[in-house]
């Protein structure tokens, strides 16, 4: 079946018969019909997405500062000048374009996951390329949004290299239905990207452990760089986690949703980002299909999607 999954190259018929959300039923049928175009800035805007969260009580990393001109660039040290960690990142950025990860300063220069020293002219660059566009969604101009630094759980450091491993959790009128972990690789320059080479791992709903894990749409049991046996893995407050997630769905009123989540040393669970149009590998990593688990919250009714978020929680291990 993984192999089949690959990219979706097979008819719509036997992606039904498997049980596989393909990309135009995911646009038709759950972006289209779940989520109204004006709620998207929701999303689509850390910014936006910062302050609609935290009012809702969801933990989120410590904003430090927003560059919003390109006349601010020149003061970006002084911004900066009290940490030595921190994340720069679009604001209306996707896919994980654009961020940049700092994890320390060697003289006058910042370390990045990676190792590598970049100067200060390399920051300003940087953040230059955010304001104009460059990784923006649609290329418009854009805000750089400066962050501190995650620092993972100890429980999953071991299975990540170089960045902080993320967890997209699939949100469904307020359904949590399937979930996976992305770990970075070098591979992937510390970022937690599959199409750039990191690791997907496929989690069970009720436990949070590892089912399978994948890399470059294949089959793997260890991490490439670590040797790590990935399915040891377990996601430490997966609970919590997971109805931080469902309860996404209450505050921006988006009904297909992908939850970006982090589970950080001293805090725990913290919202990453959202995602209005999710991708669909998280099949591949759990080498299951959407559309069964998906069909089940379509016969919702709508009583039954205003149910509080644990009790929506417990039904989805339930079921699924």
């Amino acid at each position: 079946m993984l192999a089949l999954m690959k990219d979706f190259l097979i008819s719509p018929l036997r992606l039904k018969r498997l049980g596989i959300l393909g990309m135009n039923k995911r646009n038709r049928d759950y972006i289209a019909r779940y989520n109204e175009r004006s709620l998207f800035p929701l999303v689509d805007n850390k910014l936006i997405t910062r302050k609609t969260i935290g009012q809702a009580g969801i933990p989120t990393a410590e904003l430090i500062t927003v560059v919003q001109v390109q006349s601010q660039v020149n003061d970006l040290l002084a911004l900066v000048e009290d940490y030595d960690e921190f994340v720069i990142k679009p604001s209306k950025g996707s896919g994980g374009k654009g961020i940049l990860v700092i994890t320390g300063r060697d003289g006058e220069s910042f370390r990045k996951a990676s190792g590598v020293l970049l100067s200060a002219d390399d920051l300003k660059r940087h953040v230059s390329n955010i304001l104009s566009g460059l990784y923006s969604l649609g290329g418009t101009s854009d805000v750089a949004v400066i962050e501190s630094l995650i620092h993972t759980a100890s429980a999953l450091t071991r299975y990540s290299v170089e960045g902080v491993p993320d967890i997209r959790v699939i949100i469904c009128r307020g359904y949590p239905v399937m979930a996976m972990i992305r770990l970075s690789t070098h591979a992937s320059d510390g970022k937690a990207n599959l199409h750039q080479g990191a690791v997907g791992v496929g989690l069970d709903m009720k436990t949070g452990c590892a089912v399978r894990a994948v890399q470059h749409g294949k089959s793997v049991t260890h991490h490439p760089d670590t040797g790590q046996d990935l399915l040891d893995l377990c996601i430490p407050d997966w609970n919590t986690l997971l109805v931080m997630a469902a309860r996404c769905y209450d505050v921006t009123g988006l009904g297909y949703l992908g939850i970006d989540m982090v589970i950080d040393q001293r805090y725990g669970p913290m919202l990453l980002e959202l995602n209005a149009r999710p991708g669909l590998t998280i099949q591949v990593a759990n080498n299951a299909g959407l559309l069964t688990r998906l069909a089940k919250i379509d016969r919702l009714s709508e009583s039954e999607t205003r149910l509080p978020a644990e009790e929506r929680v417990r039904l989805s291990q339930a079921w699924y």
